[in-house]
């Protein structure tokens, strides 16, 4: 996450999901979510909290499903982040972290951020910025370096990305430029203070942005940015925004998602973000079934008697985004959701990229316009853009939910994997 890629979803060879978090998790959140107390996805609350039992152990994060830091957002897993200055005592802890299976990368709005962290310079001394694209959305900024701690693991000189649309010129050329959502530069427009993406892969692009941009295969993800403007450059592997979880010195070869079940819509859940499989022991795959994943991150979803090549697991996706002209979208042209005249039961059968093994999910489709202004909604869904299935943060709920690195090794077989 080898191979070519669409650029919808994803970019072009080993560029992993390139956020579709934001366009189904983050932008769809901020369309509702900028209308969710004036009652554009239902109205009333329901005065619930949900916490499940904490696992024990320094590898162990909490996670809040909750409206977020701009107080606007369905169904967003965030947790709280400390970044330093490489090498010092210097650091800032940064909570309404949103948590991403679906990307890899530390991205946090310059508005949120008060330690200095050092710029990257290219080879010719030029400082380093991302265009990071969304089908909806995008995040542009500089590429700094951090020291990460997140419960008590650490690591040290990551690659992370500032939020920051003003930084340098957006070049006119660049993947973001024309983007329809505009930038996600600010809080309201984030639904968040950063991102963490704890994804399948190492780094946030590969092998593809390593590749010389007259290649053809480089997305241009990546510029050096002098004084005359930001131009494309092929960013290596070990400069490359990275999963944090990959750089730690143990538990380092994926995570699990561990929420509670919802049995109706809470205005706030509490479960943990775990690191390592079978590595500890609190993160045993515990008898869950493994589902191997493609060089794209890629599984499969049996859907209404169609395949869907193109599925996946992503916490930072704040419902169900599938496929179904059956099912009536709102009306609310502000909306990306279904609004079933009544509630709907479905199934649909996952499975391993290669067709095994196979596991049955069951799960709900409500009328988006008839839930309350809370939090936790586990029957949101909404049509999806691309040829998948998307497996946004409800599907979690009530799941210990495993996500492995690829190339590291675990008891389930070697990464990248999703298992439940």
């Amino acid at each position: 996450m080898t191979g070519a890629r669409d650029k919808v979803r994803k970019v072009t060879d080993q560029n992993r999901m390139i956020m579709i978090t934001i366009k189904n998790g983050i932008t769809t959140a901020a369309v509702c979510g900028a209308l969710l107390f004036a009652g554009a996805c239902g109205g009333g609350s329901s005065p619930t909290t949900k916490q499940t039992p904490p696992p024990t152990g320094s590898n162990v994060a909490t996670l809040t499903v909750n409206t977020g830091p701009a107080g606007n957002y369905a169904n967003g897993a965030f947790t709280s982040v400390t970044v330093c200055t490489p090498g010092t005592s210097t650091c800032q802890t940064i909570d309404g972290i949103l948590v991403d299976t679906g990307s890899s990368g530390l991205r946090i709005l310059s508005s949120q951020l008060t330690v200095s962290l050092p710029q990257q310079n290219y080879t010719d001394g030029n400082p380093v910025a991302e265009c990071l694209p969304f089908v909806i959305g995008y995040t542009w900024g500089p590429v700094q370096t951090a020291d990460v701690e997140i419960a008590s693991e650490k690591a040290s000189s990551v690659p992370v990305q500032v939020i920051n649309e003003t930084a340098y010129p957006l070049p006119s050329t660049s993947l973001c430029a024309n983007n329809p959502g505009g930038p996600a530069d600010t809080v309201p427009n984030l639904g968040a203070n950063g991102i963490i993406g704890v994804g399948s892969f190492a780094q946030d692009c590969g092998g593809a942005c390593a590749l010389p941009p007259s290649s053809g295969q480089n997305p241009d993800l990546y510029y050096e940015c002098p004084a005359a403007g930001c131009t494309a450059i092929a960013e290596s592997l070990t400069q490359q925004v990275a999963n944090p979880v990959s750089l730690f010195s143990a538990d380092n070869n994926g995570v699990i998602i561990e929420l509670p079940a919802v049995s109706g819509p809470e205005t706030s859940l509490t479960g943990w973000l775990v690191f390592g499989i079978g590595t500890e022991s609190n993160n045993g795959l515990n008898g869950a079934t493994v589902y191997p994943v493609d060089d794209n991150g890629n599984f499969i979803t049996n859907f209404n008697n169609a395949q869907y090549s193109q599925s996946f697991l992503d916490s930072g996706s704040n419902a169900f985004f599938f496929p179904d002209a059956s099912i009536p979208p709102c009306q609310n042209p502000n909306s990306a959701f279904y609004c079933p005249n009544s509630t709907l039961n479905l199934s649909a059968t996952n499975a391993g990229y290669t067709g095994t093994p196979t596991g049955t999910v069951n799960f709900s489709v409500a009328n988006a316009d008839n839930l309350p202004n809370d939090a936790v909604l586990g029957q949101l869904a909404g049509p999806n853009t691309i040829d998948g299935f998307d497996w946004g943060l409800p599907f979690f709920y009530g799941r210990n939910v495993y996500t492995a690195i690829q190339g590291t090794s675990t008891p389930g077989g070697t990464g990248p994997y999703w298992a439940y």
